[in-house]
């Protein structure tokens, strides 16, 4: 069996491809090619804690991928001076069940979430898009970051958190790192980080909307990932009522994404109001943006077929580039 590091993991897994092997990916769980289970939420009460399971398999065009991630989400770590989340990624052989890797999990997922941005900005996004608002300045919105200045020709970023410590650090650290712009800009506020956005990602863990839609721009994409539960918001629901909405799969975003079933409560909204989800856009089934002063909004909870198939990549590329340390199992 193969160990990954996380350092391991970001070398086996360039953003650019994973971007492409998660188009892959939402396309097979849209045709029915892959088996992917709501994940399983285990609360630690005595801890405000939570370990989620999320195993998938998947069938490509071009490989079978069977995997299963363990996230543990402890909210009183960060006071230990420990990470907020722990997560590991077991690799299975779709043929024969036989363990080859176990992934350092907190990398490949902050990528996989990246790349599933990456992926929805590329269908969505307008081709001019230039200026970008981060919304949450954590480990997530750097990939979203990065993904985006991926498919997109980015020449001027704007970073808001509620933390400026966190925001500033941000910006030292991401500034020209990469396909991202050296323009980074530290914004006052979320309205100050968005009038002028063309896309805009939402990576926070916030139970209420972090922008007011006024302050909206006629065509911008949006991205909302930091919500993956339905007591969890980071977009009102005015945008949401107003844009066309696309999620990475509809039975989870129907039983976890706050950004939809709050809306649906209120009544704002009805269930057609999905659009489409991801994959279905990559297979051609339905369409992505239809005119340029359009709303667009990707919702996603996140789906175990971006981690089988990151995984996967990143086990096949790890061989090929001499990564990892073998150990008898």
């Amino acid at each position: 069996m193969l160990v990954l590091s996380a350092q391991e993991v970001i070398q086996a897994l360039p953003m650019q491809t994973a971007i492409e092997v998660v188009k892959q990916a939402f396309a097979a769980l849209s045709e029915g090619r892959a088996h992917v289970p709501l994940r399983q939420s285990l609360p630690i009460s005595r801890y405000e804690a939570v370990s989620l399971f999320m195993p998938a398999y998947l069938e490509t065009s071009s490989e079978e991928a069977l995997a299963v991630k363990i996230v543990s989400v402890f909210p009183h770590n960060p006071a230990q001076k420990l990470p907020l989340i722990h997560a590991a990624v077991i690799v299975m052989d779709a043929t024969t069940g036989r363990i080859q890797a176990l992934l350092e999990g907190s990398s490949l997922t902050a990528i996989r979430t990246g790349a599933a941005s990456g992926a929805a900005t590329d269908m969505l996004a307008r081709q001019d898009s230039h200026v970008v608002a981060i919304i949450g300045a954590g480990v997530q919105a750097r990939t979203q970051l990065e993904a985006i200045c991926t498919v997109r020709p980015i020449h001027t970023a704007w970073i808001f958190d509620s933390s400026s410590e966190k925001a500033t650090q941000f910006v030292r650290e991401m500034s020209g790192k990469g396909s991202v712009p050296q323009d980074l800009r530290l914004a006052k506020s979320a309205a100050q980080a968005i009038e002028h956005a063309d896309i805009i990602c939402t990576a926070t863990t916030s139970t209420s909307p972090v922008f007011e839609d006024r302050y909206l721009k006629a065509g911008v994409h949006i991205n909302g990932i930091g919500s993956y539960t339905p007591e969890m918001r980071e977009v009102p629901t005015e945008t949401v009522q107003r844009a066309y909405v696309v999620v990475d799969a509809y039975a989870s975003a129907l039983a976890e994404a706050g950004d939809i079933l709050q809306p649906l409560r209120e009544g704002k909204i009805d269930k057609q109001h999905i659009a489409a989800e991801l994959g279905e856009i990559v297979l051609g089934k339905k369409p992505g943006r239809t005119h340029r002063e359009q709303i667009t909004f990707f919702k996603s909870v996140g789906n175990a077929v971006q981690d089988a198939a990151c995984a996967s990549l990143a086990l096949r590329n790890a061989w090929t580039l001499g990564l990892g340390n073998e150990i008898a199992w």
